[in-house]
């Protein structure tokens, strides 16, 4: 479908819309309806950036948005502010990141100012996806995971939270960050194994720390498996908590060939990730003589 009559469209609503707020700053504006041409320049600049949506000009349906956003802010409108500035943070999250970044920053200041701390949650949440996926700047979608994570427990939203400290600590052990990823890797075992809807992921959780403590220890691991099983008897039985047997048995003997066996078997059954397979090299290659591999 062509939508370039919308994009014309948008583009001559953008001009009046710029006319109507030059004209409401004049002396005679001010006097006869200032803030009503604001309001209908806002109204203007929202039709035009859903047309430019529709023709598929992200920037230019995004700096539509952020100019309702503006003028909004100067009307006190702040949670209708806040609203433009995710919309202008969506439309640019498909032709500029960094600006989709600004608007949602803008936004998460309008809330927080408001003290609505699990929408802005979300909000940092979508910041460091953008950095994860678009950016490819782990340390940023780290830092906004863990803003997004304090905000979620101190509304007492704890499965929101641990979902943002899970991200971290798993990015944390991939830049070998391993006593950070050890503590959030533990924290959230821990609150999840005495919720009844939740404790069968305790023993995943417990499983990656686990993996984190043997690349930088072997006797640390040992210790750690047995504080895990006595906090979570679970955990002794599961899957796991076997191979880390296993594997702990063929590092002390340096077998590798012993490792990979064990590894094998418990992939045939289940599928190791990529992530769990990254760890697991890592550790593999302690031992002396390993050339590194899994096969």
């Amino acid at each position: 479908m062509d939508n370039s009559g919308k994009e014309k469209e948008a583009i001559q609503l953008m001009a009046e819309a710029d006319k109507k707020v030059k004209s409401s700053g004049s002396f005679l504006g001010g006097m006869f309806g200032g803030n009503h041409k604001i309001e209908d320049a806002c109204e203007m600049y929202a039709r035009a950036a859903n047309m430019f949506k529709m023709a598929k000009n992200w920037s230019a349906a995004g700096n539509a948005f952020c100019q309702a956003a503006r003028l909004h802010m100067q009307m006190q409108n702040k949670l209708d502010a806040a609203t433009s500035f995710v919309d202008a943070g969506n439309a640019y999250k498909k032709a500029d990141p960094q600006e989709a970044i600004n608007c949602l920053n803008a936004a998460i200041d309008i809330y927080t100012d408001m003290g609505r701390f699990t929408i802005a949650a979300k909000h940092h949440m979508t910041i460091a996806e953008v950095y994860e996926s678009e950016l490819v700047d782990i340390e940023k979608a780290i830092a906004h995971y863990e803003q997004a994570a304090d905000y979620y427990k101190g509304e007492e939203s704890n499965s929101s939270a641990n979902k943002c400290l899970l991200k971290v600590g798993f990015y944390c052990a991939q830049l070998e960050q391993y006593p950070k990823a050890i503590e959030i890797f533990e924290q959230v075992a821990t609150s999840t194994m005495d919720n009844p809807l939740l404790k069968y992921n305790a023993k995943e959780y417990f499983w990656k720390a686990s993996l984190c403590h043997f690349i930088v220890d072997e006797l640390n691991a040992k210790l750690a498996i047995e504080k895990y099983e006595s906090m979570f008897p679970a955990f002794s039985d599961s899957r796991e908590c076997k191979l880390l047997k296993k594997l702990l048995e063929a590092h002390e003997e340096q077998n590798s060939e012993a490792f990979t066996e064990a590894v094998k078997e418990f992939d045939s059954i289940s599928r190791l990730d990529q992530w769990q397979t990254t760890m697991l090299l890592r550790i593999k290659k302690t031992i002396q003589g390993d050339a590194g591999d899994l096969k």
